[in-house]
């Protein structure tokens, strides 16, 4: 139809708040080293925000000195929605992110098959770094300072660190090795140092910026981070997107921002191009407005938004 349909249309709008009750508060757990953690809401990166909530971040902020916390998959996905989305409402400017990148990662984009890993290889863990290199860029195209932890496995050989270390280096940005899995807290603890030392520059947080403004159109504010995180030559809008984005405008939203579904595996919408390609073009093939969130959800490519589901249902057998 031409008119929305709310909750309240519907006489939905009291029981829902009803359920919700309880779920408006944080959870509040801890680590096996007693460290206090707040968990509220968790949606996937690739294709929602991928952030807690602002409750939980800004209680957090009342009862620490400093605080971390997650925008999932990489710097083209969770860390950009945690900017130009939660940052935006909210008014929250980081200090320092951190990249979590693997050797294992790295050689998979330089083209070692998946089964080969274990190996050393620094030539693949060079071709690979490109990947890494460009959530670098893409986490300074917000002005925030970012330190590269590298998550160690067993098989890493000192060589293939060094190699990771000395590409960082290159970008003037810190690549720190992060043994936290085998040695709790104190295998973080050179990683925890040098991202303080750049929550303790202030100068830091006041270089924060957003992607893009508020009055950009919906259509352009794809178009820019496609080209700009995703190094995409342009953006094709499939005939329902294209109709629903200008609905969306019409109907008084077009202020708000966008969320992208994208697959995780690939700066592109096709999981099979990895490491960093450029030159491709991004097919949006529908939007849907997330009206209580305030933002627009953009599906690329042929991404579900109900991951984790097999091809047959369970029920079936």
């Amino acid at each position: 139809g031409k008119n929305a349909v709310t909750a309240r249309d519907v006489g939905a709008d009291g029981a829902m708040t009803a359920l919700l009750r309880d779920a408006f508060e944080p959870n509040v757990v801890q680590s096996l080293e007693n460290n206090p953690a707040l968990v509220h809401g968790g949606p996937f990166a690739n294709i929602a925000h991928g952030c807690s909530s602002l409750v939980a971040t800004k209680t957090a902020l009342r009862l620490a000195d400093y605080v971390v916390t997650e925008g999932g998959f990489g710097a083209d996905l969770g860390f950009e929605k945690f900017c130009n989305i939660k940052c935006r409402k909210s008014g929250l400017k980081p200090s320092c992110a951190v990249i979590v990148a693997t050797v294992r990662a790295l050689k998979l984009h330089g083209g070692v098959d998946a089964k080969a890993l274990s190996g050393e290889n620094v030539k693949a863990v060079q071709d690979g770094m490109p990947n890494l290199m460009r959530h670098i860029e893409n986490v300074a195209k917000f002005g925030v300072p970012a330190v590269v932890s590298i998550n160690r496995f067993p098989t890493d050989t000192e060589a293939e660190l060094e190699a990771v270390k000395e590409a960082c280096a290159s970008l003037g940005v810190e690549a720190v090795v992060a043994e936290q899995w085998q040695h709790g807290g104190q295998g973080a603890r050179a990683l925890a140092e040098a991202v303080k030392a750049k929550c303790d520059d202030p100068a830091n947080t006041e270089s924060f910026r957003l992607l893009y403004q508020d009055s950009l159109p919906l259509q352009d504010k794809v178009r820019t981070i496609a080209t700009e995180l995703y190094r995409a030559d342009g953006v094709v809008f499939s005939k329902e997107a294209s109709t629903k984005l200008a609905k969306f405008e019409k109907m008084g939203f077009g202020h708000l921002p966008v969320c992208m579904a994208k697959t995780q595996y690939s700066f592109s919408d096709d999981p099979a191009l990895v490491n960093a390609p450029t030159g491709h073009t991004l097919k949006i093939e529908n939007v849907r407005l997330a009206a209580g969130a305030e933002f627009v959800v953009v599906l690329a490519g042929d991404i579900m938004t109900m991951p984790g589901l097999p091809k047959k249902p369970p029920a079936l057998d």
